[in-house]
């Protein structure tokens, strides 16, 4: 454990011959690269995590933000995470280390809680007293309090079952729930948030209505607004809105169509019966579940209003993401104005009177030497703790094997979410306590899911390979008692590897590509998951994790300020050139691409914010008018804002230019031979609408 994975990726995109299937592991070289939705020159890009956090929902006390999300089948549950500024985030506490609610949620009786458990939480605070809000299937409402974010914790469970509810505090008094899909339904609360007031409960919208799920009600300037989400057949976002608890409602859609460029990947339609299961590879252009759904808004010092919501990440499961919000009508709508319903993937941070440098919420590797695990480790249902230890061997996790007829089932698997857009997890692994019957490694945990591992058997050891969806298993002899295990994810090609080294520094891939599906069947995206199990039926040995380090290859690339770049239309390839004082696409063969017309330096305008001088003239790109079609000139002069454009950092040296004169980004109609206007709204799943290019610095 010599060098940087980090290095060796380098090298590997850089000098040819490398092999792929020889990388250094992580160990005392440059510190990993990990993901921050905060760009250090005042602006953000979304995601805000690029982990899974779903059904997020947000509140402000005072000076400070605090957020919590879906756990489902996960302990501990329910995370409280705490902001100054909504884009930067730590993770303060969790409401329960342990929900057992019964044998299921233990993995006992050939039973499990995969897909239920703790989801779509309501969190609120009102007179000193945080209170979180969450359904769990067959056990009713759950309500967690604490004076302190921080914890401790309470916990009772309420009389009734209210799905994706949402909690009112009224400044009456009263306390209401609304709850439901298509057909919503509000009720007033027990002081001691037990139970229904009798004779409370109505319908408010009913079904057909258009309205759908995970309601998030608040009340501002005496209206009452209930912003859900309807997923059928694409995601989107309305808000309901009357003086009046009870209605009626009058309904708005204010977010549809955003999904940041990104669309289905592989999906699992049927989760029932024996593997292979039913699974359908990319559809180009289809966005199904993936556009902003599910969140809310708040409204922060300077008076700004911002909206939090979630979108299906492919097989990393479903991200958090920030918009700002423009109010219209008395209609808090996401976006610009200009462009509303849709959100910029990168924006100027929210004005909450308080700044920081970038941060990440959890810290990922575990060198397993301190007193407890990190808190970004959740393990996979309830565990057994006397089963598990950190000071039975000093710097390693010791694992027991309990009985399991497979992985699925294994208890005491320790877990944290995937990070995107690709990563690595490496653990170390000492097998020598191992007894028969024992399966201990690392995993992709995902339904279907693969795993590597050691499988101890009477006469010795093998390393073993097993990808659940192909039913492949494949073994390797090995006398090695310490072995590093490697688990890597593209998270936008759902492709997962595993690989293995006795060496610490060369590892080989085994068993192939592995389709890593977006699934509901434990309705999370894909896990890094460290397990051990027996086979027999029995308790046997235990197994030695002796580190876990996550490796993030950087998928940004600084805005190449001071640069001259070409533009690229990911649509048709042509490229933008100065013609006759207009920004006009031409093929990639043209004349006018082979020269300076196709060359434009980069200007810094802070805040992320650039103009583009053509090096032919010296003028600069600018957007006249409405922006349509024609408007888009070279203009002699700057011109303020409408010289101006918003860099959208869209990864791996794809971007958009989004005008600071309209909101809407710079675009033309692909393979029409047209010129450029800056009206279009946003991406298309696929990326070829005309308005994503692909940017390349121009040789001195």
């Amino acid at each position: 454990m010599r060098y940087s994975l980090i290095l060796f990726i380098w090298m590997s995109l850089f000098l040819p011959g490398l092999s792929p299937s020889v990388s250094p592991v992580l160990a005392g070289g440059p510190p990993s690269v990990t993901w921050t939705a905060d760009n250090g020159n005042g602006t953000y890009t979304n995601p805000l995590f690029h982990d899974e956090f779903s059904d997020p929902d947000l509140i402000r006390v005072g000076d400070d933000y605090y957020m919590t999300g879906t756990t489902m089948h996960t302990m501990p549950g329910l995370p409280v995470l705490h902001s100054k500024d909504l884009v930067n985030w730590e993770l303060k506490s969790y409401a329960f280390d342990r929900l057992d609610l019964g044998p299921e949620f233990r993995l006992e009786e050939g039973l499990n809680i995969y897909g239920q458990g703790i989801w779509a939480p309501s969190f609120r605070h009102h007179d000193g007293v945080f209170y979180i809000f969450s359904n769990v299937n067959n056990y009713g409402t759950q309500v967690f309090t604490a004076t302190d974010p921080a914890g401790p914790w309470e916990h009772h469970r309420m009389n009734v079952f209210l799905h994706d509810l949402s909690v009112l505090f009224d400044d009456d008094g009263k306390i209401y729930a609304v709850w439901g899909y298509n057909e919503l339904r509000m009720s007033q609360l027990t002081d001691d948030l037990k139970d229904i007031v009798p004779g409370t409960e109505r319908v408010i919208v009913e079904s057909g209505s258009g309205a759908g799920e995970g309601a998030h009600i608040q009340k501002i300037d005496d209206m009452y607004y209930i912003i859900n989400t309807n997923y059928d057949p694409v995601c989107y976002m309305g808000v309901l809105r009357s003086d009046d608890p009870y209605g009626p409602y009058e309904m708005r859609v204010i977010s549809a169509n955003e999904s940041y460029g990104m669309d289905l990947g592989w999906w699992l339609n049927d989760f029932s019966g024996d593997p292979p299961y039913d699974l359908t590879g990319p559809r180009e252009n289809f966005a199904g579940c993936i556009p902003l759904s599910q969140g809310g808004i708040v409204q922060v010092q300077s008076g700004e209003w911002w909206g939090y919501s979630m979108m299906d990440y492919r097989s990393l499961g479903r991200v958090t993401a920030l918009s700002p919000v423009t109010w219209k009508d008395g209609w808090p709508y996401f976006g610009l104005p200009g462009n509303l319903t849709r959100s910029p993937r990168t924006w100027v941070k929210p004005n909450t009177g308080y700044t920081s440098g970038p941060k990440a919420p959890f810290e990922r590797n575990d060198d397993f030497s301190g007193p407890e695990l990190n808190q970004v480790w959740q393990w996979n249902h309830v565990p057994v703790d006397e089963k598990w230890s950190l000071d039975e061997r000093n710097g390693y996790l010791r694992l027991h094997s309990l009985p399991s007829e497979s992985f699925w089932s294994a208890r005491n698997t320790l877990t944290q979410r995937a990070v995107g857009p690709e990563s690595y997890a490496i653990t170390q692994i000492d097998v020598s306590g191992m007894q028969a019957g024992d399966a201990a490694g690392l995993a992709l945990l995902n339904f279907p899911y693969a795993w590597i591992g050691i499988v101890r058997q009477q006469d010795g050891h093998v390393l073993q390979f097993y990808n659940q969806q192909e039913q492949k298993r494949i073994d390797v002899e090995t006398d090695e008692t310490v072995i590093w295990l490697r688990a890597h994810g593209d998270y936008e090609t759902d492709i997962g590897k595993l690989s293995y080294s006795f060496d610490g520094e060369h590892f080989e891939e085994i068993g192939g590509e592995i389709i890593m599906p977006y699934q509901l069947r434990t309705f999370q995206g894909v896990r890094y998951a460290l397990f051990h199990y027996n086979k027999e039926g029995r308790e046997g040995g235990y197994a030695d994790f002796g580190s876990f380090e996550i490796i993030e290859p950087d998928p940004k690339r600084p805005i190449p300020h001071d640069k001259v770049i070409t533009l690229k239309s990911i649509a048709d390839g042509s490229v933008l050139v100065n013609w006759r004082n207009h920004l006009r696409p031409v093929d990639e063969n043209s004349i006018f691409a082979e020269g300076s017309l196709s060359h434009f330096k980069v200007l810094d305008r802070g805040k992320g914010r650039v103009a583009l001088r053509c090096l032919t003239t010296g003028g600069y790109v600018t957007v006249k008018g409405m922006g349509v079609m024609a408007e888009v000139r070279i203009e002699e002069e700057k011109q303020g804002d409408s010289s101006l454009f918003q860099w959208q950092d869209m990864m791996h040296g794809e971007m958009m230019l989004m005008s600071l004169h309209t909101n809407r980004y710079l675009t033309f109609d692909p393979d029409a031979g047209s010129l450029t206007s800056a009206d279009s709204p946003g991406a298309r799943p696929d990326r070829k609408g005309g308005s994503c290019f692909i940017w390349e610095m121009v040789d001195n």
